[in-house]
């Protein structure tokens, strides 16, 4: 019997280009096609909310849990991009296992009965290492990326830098056009951030805001490809946030003006595991502030926000896909669209643009207050349900529970400098990309230098300095095996200078440079001939005058000793005399340390807290956890309570100054065996081993608010429900206690609640009875659970803190 579910893939393929593509469960013919207001899809019109959720940036055994919170959250498609590099790590060797098991992806949102938005690139820029290119493709004779040229001829997001490739970039987006056209799938195609699409290919709209967008035609649907519900990070830099009711606003405000795809990116970051960071210095957490955390939880309130905002858009789908809007003036910044017809169907946004003011306005004779830089939802042009800066989702609050590692740890050091047989040999630098290929983030540069007895320095005890120039990233200066300085450029700037003074010895003086990436260019015009590596060396404060070492004879070799002796792979005791010790050195560069370990109790996430680390690498029973660089963030320009009023940008809303950037690295539950775990880190630089940590991702306070003025819930057949106050546990946890509980007037915030000189006595048995024991609950404010004759003359409220276990 044929299926009425289906899975739609959108193919995004060469400019960013969505393939529509239906995957019927049996024979059942199935059509995608547009008009100016939507995607019809087997004849039936379709407002499509989109999450983008990355499968390498997860595992697979997160991906059903990941689907499935999407899919609570109201979400009708899954996005994700398809990365090159990843799946074809050299020429001709394809890998489509472990997080790169992309069928199984796919099977998953299949199963969960959802869309899929299937981004095959395979340029993807995302902040992901070398835009999703594999390196060894930079160096295929005659590759040039991102024009009209032969060996290359894909791309994404690619308006921006058009320009900068001439003639030739407009010949490239034309034959980009022509060839996915020429494929005859009898379904759309679109691309992202392309002024100048050739017709009939759609562009669509990236960005915090797309309600002003226009399509190229106006034979073309309204679609937003990139909503950014937050930002990325990188190492050294500061925490960005957007406020829920911000990114509530943005989506409701595109609605409002006709939109009708809207895709969330992401909706879950995940991971950069491993080398999969771009940037460079992206942070191996790619969070992204999204409504599911990088660990796989809901983000409180922001998920629950996004959740009711998409439950009320719903509810206005069929007036908005099938009306043309009627747009009202209600004041200077107040204005609301209407979308009704003669059968009565009607569905209005109200809209304040005021971004400090709240306002009252008239609309049909009725008054309806909103908050300043908000949008009131009307599914049926009369009743409220939602209004974006209102939030009444539950707030979460998590912490990270250390668990000390119980453990003997074994060692092998590095020796700084060359190991092994020299790869080669030169006058002057080489380029470190083009040099490693990206097989390694290290390159190891020395050099011998004499220093005569007679220099003054020697004597006065005053050191010469050491003074680097640098494309980019990061490096480590030893002399005679002992650490000098580290430097590094940042996630804005990645060249860099530094002088440092360092110690010589009279004679010769070895000097050992280790260069880094940390991540390669992810995007841009010409990104793949973006270099790194040092550009000069000099010596000042010699007798002679500086000395510049820049074209003198340097001896390289690339990566590290224990990358070629595979440390990190849990079975390397085989091959490698590792070194036991009582207590780990601390404080140490160039050194591998290898535990055995448990797992953490319990089934939370899991991390590992490197705080008291330098800079480097970790594994988890082979698997790679990722680069780890506690670097601490600036001391200024933070918040400590953001205003969601008015537009965003990347740095309104940041936290975290004067903190590691990362401290905490996601270690899948999957990963751990029930024991005999081997963790093995590299550490470049030094740091205290005794204090790494495994911590368990944990619930500690469920909060959650609500008023009798909240706008109540309206269903599909138009019937009110008064509002409510809902509570939901992590899975496989119940609501096993209340901390507080008030209704009346209570005051506060989460986990320092108090009654107010307003409140029912009966309010913590009431939500007791509700919600004990239960995964998730509902507390309507009616007579029958509350008081609510009490204070008449005020506005009342619900408010509980409750413990999940």
């Amino acid at each position: 019997m044929a299926s009425t579910v289906c899975t739609l893939l959108l193919f995004l393929y060469s400019c960013c280009f969505v393939w529509l593509y239906i995957m019927p469960f049996a024979e059942a013919a199935n059509s995608v096609k547009y008009d100016r207001r939507s995607l019809i899809i087997d004849g039936q019109r379709r407002l499509l909310i989109s999450a983008a959720i990355h499968y390498p940036r997860s595992v697979p055994a997160m991906w059903p849990g990941l689907v499935k919170t999407a899919k609570e959250g109201g979400v009708d498609a899954i996005e994700t991009y398809v990365f090159w590099n990843g799946h074809e790590p050299s020429p001709g060797n394809y890998y489509f296992g472990g997080r790169y098991d992309l069928p199984k992806f796919v099977k998953i949102v299949q199963d969960a009965g959802m869309l899929l938005i299937l981004r095959i690139g395979p340029f993807v820029a995302a902040e992901w290492n070398f835009g999703g290119i594999p390196v060894w493709l930079h160096y295929v004779p005659g590759t040039v990326f991102r024009t009209d040229n032969e060996p290359f001829k894909v791309e994404n997001e690619y308006g921006f830098y058009e320009p900068a490739y001439g003639e030739g970039g407009k010949l490239y987006t034309q034959w980009a056009a022509k060839m996915a056209l020429s494929q005859n799938t009898g379904v759309p195609w679109i691309m992202c951030q392309q002024w100048d699409t050739p017709d009939p290919v759609i562009n669509t709209c990236n960005s915090f805001y797309c309600d002003d967008f226009k399509p190229s035609y106006p034979t073309m649907p309204k679609i937003w490809t990139e909503n950014w519900p937050g930002w990325f990070k990188t190492f050294g830099g500061r925490d960005p946030h957007r406020p829920p009711e911000d990114v509530a606003y943005s989506v409701a405000r595109f609605f409002q003006k006709g939109g009708s795809v809207h895709n969330y990116y992401m909706y879950h970051g995940g991971t950069n595991f491993g080398r999969t960071s771009g940037g460079p210095f992206i942070t191996t957490s790619y969070d992204y502030d999204a409504p599911i955390d990088e660990y796989g939880l809901p983000r409180f309130p922001k998920w629950g926000h996004l959740k009711e905002l998409h439950r009320a858009i719903k509810l206005c789908e069929h007036a908005l896909l099938n009306n043309k809007p009627s747009l009202v003036l209600l004041g200077p910044k107040q204005e609301v669209d209407v979308y009704e017809d003669q059968s009565g169907t009607c569905a209005a946004f109200i809209a304040n643009l005021d971004d400090t003011n709240e306002k009252t306005v008239l609309f049909r004779n009725v008054s309806y207050t909103l908050p300043a830089w908000s949008v009131s939802i009307l599914p049926d042009c009369k009743n409220v349900v939602f209004n974006t800066a209102k939030v009444r989702s539950q707030t979460s609050t998590t912490e990270m529970v250390p668990e000390k590692l119980q453990t003997n740890w074994e060692i092998f050091v590095e020796k700084a400098g060359i190991w092994g047989e020299a790869d080669f040999t030169r006058n002057g630098f080489v380029d470190h990309i083009n040099t490693t290929k990206d097989t390694t983030d290290y390159l190891w540069h020395t050099t011998r230098l004499f220093v005569d007895r007679s220099e003054e320095f020697l004597t006065k005890g005053i050191k010469p300095t050491l003074l680097i120039e640098s494309k980019g990233h990061a490096l480590h200066a030893f002399v005679n095996g002992i650490l000098q300085a580290s430097a590094s450029g940042n996630g804005t700037v990645s060249p860099f200078k530094f002088k440092s003074p360092v110690s010589l010895k009279a004679g010769y003086n070895e000097l050992a440079i280790l260069s880094m990436t940390v991540g390669l260019q992810n995007a841009g015009s010409f990104y793949e001939w973006v270099g790194a590596g040092l550009t000069s060396v000099k010596l000042e404060g010699m007798k002679n005058g500086t000395m510049d070492l820049s074209t003198t004879t340097w001896t390289y070799k690339i990566g590290l000793e224990g990358e070629h002796l595979s440390l990190y792979n849990a079975d390397s005791t085989k091959n490698v005399m590792w070194t036991k010790v009582s207590e780990p050195p601390k404080n140490q560069p160039l050194t591998w340390y290898k535990a055995i370990v448990d797992a953490p109790p319990g089934d939370e996430p899991v991390a590992l807290d490197m705080v008291h680390m330098g800079k480097g690498l970790a594994w988890l029973n082979g698997e790679q956890i990722g680069r780890y660089w506690p670097r601490k963030a600036p001391t200024d320009k933070c918040v400590k309570t953001c205003d969601y009023r008015g537009k965003f940008n990347p740095d309104k809303c940041n936290r975290g100054c004067g903190e590691p950037t990362q401290r905490w690295y996601h270690v899948p539950r999957s990963w751990f065996k029930p024991s005999g775990n081997v963790l093995v880190i590299f550490e470049e630089k030094g740091g205290d081993p005794t204090q790494i940590t495994f911590s368990r991702r944990k619930l500690s306070a469920l909060c959650a608010h609500v008023s009798e003025d909240h706008p109540s819930f309206v269903t599909t057949n138009m019937q009110n429900i008064k509002s409510s106050l809902e509570l939901k546990c992590p899975i496989n946890t119940h609501i096993s206690a209340f901390k507080f509980a008030s209704y009346g007037t209570p005051t506060g915030t989460c986990q320092s609640y108090t009654v107010g000189d307003c409140h029912d006595p009966d309010s913590t048995s009431i939500v007791e009875k509700i919600c004990l024991n239960k995964n998730e609950c509902i507390v309507e404010l009616t007579e029958e659970n509350f008081k609510t004759e009490l204070c008449p003359d005020k506005t009342k409220k619900l408010v509980v803190e409750a413990m999940c276990s």
